[in-house]
């Protein structure tokens, strides 16, 4: 049974904290807002519920967000992003940005970033640019709107109840994101499924090694075959590892496009090996039915054991598959991790050095180009 029902689209973290800001700055000015009206970077505008709104003092409010990443797997989905607005009058006109009277803060939740290669440069909040300009924008709004413009000086200061908390879910710490999460959006709008996200994440990842002087990589598809990875690589530095998750080709051609990377390391258990050794630029489970056929038609080309084929054929997966093939039949793991370099070079346009290392379930090498 299918379902034609259409993915729900969702709001960065950076929308909320624009629609927070907005909401509070509607406070100090005497409008309590349920909702607020914003525009993403796009053009396009939305309709931002406000959570909690209060007045804090005369010259001081905050209110709260809760970020809905739609049908979008995040971490972030349901949690709160708030700002706290503070206001103080001014003599003379001036102009509303990123240089004037206007100051965007990171608050409780909201990481430091402590490492160079990212959009915001070491020792300031962890607030792309991005949000920074919508939550600018809705001030402006407010301020031209209200008659204010010129009149006040504001302060923003975004926060996130529980950022610490979610932080550790993430990548933060290896990107040099210390104390709290990131206020992210490149337009405001989370698209489902849209793996975009965890994209930039690697993008980030290789920015920040190569800024820390890195110019050789680690590929690992998870926490567990990198902590194998790093076992195997003890000399390098934690931010040369990258998780890549699913993302085979994506994280090589943001290798070969980064200045001064070299070389990568792709280090990984049996069955993601035979999905990135048959070419699949995204190595998902959901093609597990020809990954199973294709690996039968190497067995046999390669050993011509007509009850070995059978048994990878009623396999359940690559992984269950494993058990028959190893360590009985080096050359099948052998002739996948051959291929995992080659299919790995040609993603990354020939540009990259390419070492493959293939592990057990119990973090065993089985396979490594290097030997």
């Amino acid at each position: 049974m299918t379902s034609d029902r259409k993915l729900k689209r969702g709001f960065t973290t950076g929308t909320a904290a624009a629609a927070a800001a907005k909401a509070a700055l509607f406070c100090l000015l005497g409008e309590r807002k349920e909702v607020v009206n914003i525009r993403f970077l796009t053009g396009e505008t939305t309709l931002i519920f406000i959570h909690k709104v209060k007045k804090i003092s005369k010259n001081r409010a905050e209110a709260i967000v809760i970020k809905d990443a739609g049908d979008d797997p995040d971490v972030t989905h349901k949690a709160e992003i708030g700002a706290r607005v503070t206001v103080f009058p001014v003599k003379g006109g001036y102009e509303v940005n990123r240089n004037s009277k206007m100051i965007i803060k990171g608050g409780t939740g909201v990481g430091m970033v402590t490492k160079p290669g990212l959009e915001v440069a070491c020792g300031n909040p962890a607030i792309n640019p991005g949000p920074q300009k919508m939550i600018l924008e809705s001030v402006s709004h407010v301020l031209n709107s209200s008659g204010k413009m010129g009149k006040i000086r504001v302060e923003v200061e975004v926060f996130v109840p529980k950022g610490e908390e979610l932080a550790r879910k993430t990548l933060n710490l290896r990107l040099g994101i210390k104390g709290g999460i990131s206020i992210l959006g490149t337009t405001g709008i989370v698209k489902p499924m849209s793996h975009e996200a965890y994209i930039a994440t690697i993008k980030y990842g290789i920015s920040v090694a190569k800024a820390m002087g890195s110019n050789s990589l680690v590929f690992t598809t998870g926490r567990r075959s990198e902590r194998f990875a790093m076992a195997l690589c003890p000399d390098l530095r934690d931010d040369a590892f990258i998780q890549i998750g699913d993302f085979f080709r994506a994280s090589l051609d943001e290798a070969q496009a980064t200045e001064n990377i070299k070389s990568v390391i792709i280090t990984v258990f049996f069955g993601k090996a035979v999905k990135m050794a048959m070419g699949f630029p995204h190595t998902h489970a959901a093609k597990s039915e020809l990954t199973m056929k294709k690996l039968a038609q190497w067995a046999e080309n390669l050993t011509g054991d007509e009850i070995l084929v059978k048994k990878i054929l009623r396999s359940n997966s690559a992984r269950h598959a494993f058990i028959y093939i190893y360590p009985d039949y080096p050359e099948i793991i052998s002739c996948i991790g051959k291929k995992i370099i080659e299919s790995a070079i040609r993603f990354s346009h020939s540009k990259l050095k390419i070492r493959a290392v293939i592990f057990d379930f119990g973090g065993n090498i089985v396979f490594d180009s290097l030997s």
